[in-house]
């Protein structure tokens, strides 16, 4: 039975690892549920999470414990906001992310490579006006991403917006009247010209702000540090 090929992935491995992620992520919802613990500021109760998802209380704690058993997320007591004392009542089962990593290992793609390359043709083809040509490109695409929603005057514009992105691999949470990104989508620290990724995700927020807040011109603070989050705000 042949289980290796030449670049050196072991096929069974790499199966009996799908086959596991799939059982647990592979439900559109429960994936779904995972990566709004993920990118909450605070943890979740189930409650929560039902309401947000329309499921039954009971279904959205399937999911949560799953993940949980799993050790994708982990079980915290908390009381709610503002009660304290006997008459508090018991604190409420919360859910929140953990720092297990999911890593699958295919065929090297280097996708890293790809980016540094293109960074690096755009910066030669337009050595002055890169940054601008990044902007350009990233405004024309969060412009099509923004006419793709079907946006409710009575929806949160900052939610619908992050749930987008999310969608997109952002990993982007509302904190009041701004949008924090928390790892930079094209982990621009680690290339050569940081600023024309950061253009790029500069334009992205322009452009999706352009459609739907065309009164309101959108700002992106770029912060390469590991340990602080890009802010976007209007």
């Amino acid at each position: 039975m042949r289980q290796n090929y030449s670049d050196g992935v072991d096929v069974r491995n790499l199966e009996l690892s799908l086959n596991k992620l799939t059982a647990t992520l592979g439900d559109p919802t429960r994936r779904s549920i995972y990566l709004r613990i993920r990118s909450a500021q605070e943890p979740l109760t189930a409650a929560i999470v039902a309401k947000e998802f329309g499921i039954h209380p009971n279904v959205a704690r399937h999911h949560l414990d799953r993940l949980a058993d799993e050790g994708y997320l982990e079980v915290t007591r908390r009381r709610q906001s503002g009660k304290s004392g006997p008459g508090a009542g018991r604190p409420a089962k919360c859910y929140a992310s953990t720092d297990k990593e999911i890593d699958l290992r295919f065929p090297t793609r280097r996708l890293d490579l790809l980016v540094d390359l293109l960074v690096r043709t755009v910066m030669r083809l337009a050595p002055e006006d890169g940054t601008e040509v990044a902007l350009d490109i990233g405004r024309d695409f969060g412009r099509d991403l923004a006419n793709r929603l079907d946006l409710d005057p009575a929806d949160d514009m900052f939610e619908t917006v992050a749930a987008m992105l999310r969608h997109e691999g952002f990993e982007i949470v509302v904190e009041g009247d701004k949008l924090l990104t928390r790892y930079c989508p094209f982990g621009a620290s680690s290339f050569e010209h940081p600023e024309v990724l950061c253009a790029l995700d500069r334009g992205i927020m322009a452009g999706i702000f352009d459609v739907i807040a065309p009164s309101q011109a959108a700002t992106l603070e770029a912060n390469l540090g590991p340990s602080h989050a890009c802010v976007t705000s209007l």
